[in-house]
């Protein structure tokens, strides 16, 4: 990948931070209270933008002002979840539920810790009853990737766990869906901790990938899901070399808006900042973490353009 491509890939992963940056305030837990027995909404944005900013910090090949804001973005999302107390309380309350563990791995990547849900995860994850709770199989591994990344729990047989993923069977890739390509994606994601272990991803796996993502890149191009296609160049940076057309990152380009807010789709943008926020977060958190594992991938971690 030329220099040109990586400083196209650069810009768009640092606009679309600082429009986070930016628009943070639309994605905060409102000032009432949030019933824990279904919180997702409330608070999913916090999470999403600590998964990027985790990995911005992780990785380490962004510029000094996209570190800042990166730090910035992961401790006030820490702080508005009362330092994890909220997410001890959701687990607490709800144990069946897996996303407050999903959710502090991010945070725990950054750096932070919470006593209480460092003592849960490590009991939950012991139980039969919490280990059989029935989910998508991507989703499961997205569970044992956060005990992975948190340190809880006792060793997974991860090649079992691919087995069971629709991209574990090597399917019919002509067979691929809009929500199949998502699921696609996590795998992806999970086995690789995104993609700081490419050898996580079984090598027949990696070969499907290399002849297909491709194609599937050319696809969603076509229509114009950008949000989709800002996770397949995820997946890209989680192979063993990567295999899409970089001229992807051009197009990317020419649809992010001035502010740094990269559209979902080919649906116009609402006027409405709040809005817009929440149609097209999780565009920008998936923009940056694809800039930023392309960068890391392709420089070693020595990103240092001005």
């Amino acid at each position: 990948m030329n220099g040109a491509v990586l400083s196209t890939a650069q810009r768009i992963g640092t606009q679309a931070l600082s429009w986070l940056h930016d628009s943070a305030h639309f994605g905060a837990l409102p000032a009432t209270t949030v019933d824990f027995a279904d919180p997702d909404n409330a608070y999913k944005p916090l999470g999403e933008t600590a998964l990027a900013t985790s990995l911005v910090l992780r990785e380490g090949v962004g510029r000094p002002a996209e570190l800042q804001r990166s730090r910035e973005l992961l401790d006030q999302a820490w702080a508005q979840l009362r330092h994890g107390d909220f997410l001890f309380e959701r687990q607490l309350r709800h144990p069946m539920v897996t996303d407050p563990v999903e959710t502090y791995a991010h945070f725990v990547r950054g750096g932070h810790r919470h006593a209480g849900l460092d003592r849960i995860a490590e009991h939950l994850s012991a139980l039969a009853s919490t280990r059989a709770v029935e989910m998508m199989p991507n989703r499961r591994l997205g569970v044992a990737n956060a005990h992975r990344v948190i340190g809880s729990g006792r060793p997974r047989n991860w090649a079992e766990l691919a087995a069971d993923t629709w991209l574990g069977a090597s399917p019919e890739p002509w067979m691929i869906d809009w929500m199949t390509g998502y699921n696609m994606t996590h795998t992806v994601f999970h086995l690789t901790d995104w993609a700081a272990d490419p050898d996580g991803l079984p090598q027949p796996l990696a070969a499907y990938l290399q002849t297909w993502l491709p194609v599937w890149a050319d696809v969603w191009q076509e229509v114009a899901q950008w949000d989709l296609l800002g996770e397949l160049l995820i997946v890209d940076a989680c192979l063993p070399e990567p295999v899409c057309d970089p001229r992807i990152w051009e197009r990317l380009s020419q649809v992010q808006h001035p502010s740094g807010l990269l559209p979902r789709d080919a649906e116009p943008v609402t006027d409405d900042p709040r809005q817009a926020f929440k149609d097209h977060e999780h565009t920008a958190v998936v923009a940056v973490i694809a800039s930023t594992l392309t960068l890391s991938r392709a420089l070693g971690g020595t990103w240092s353009a001005t």
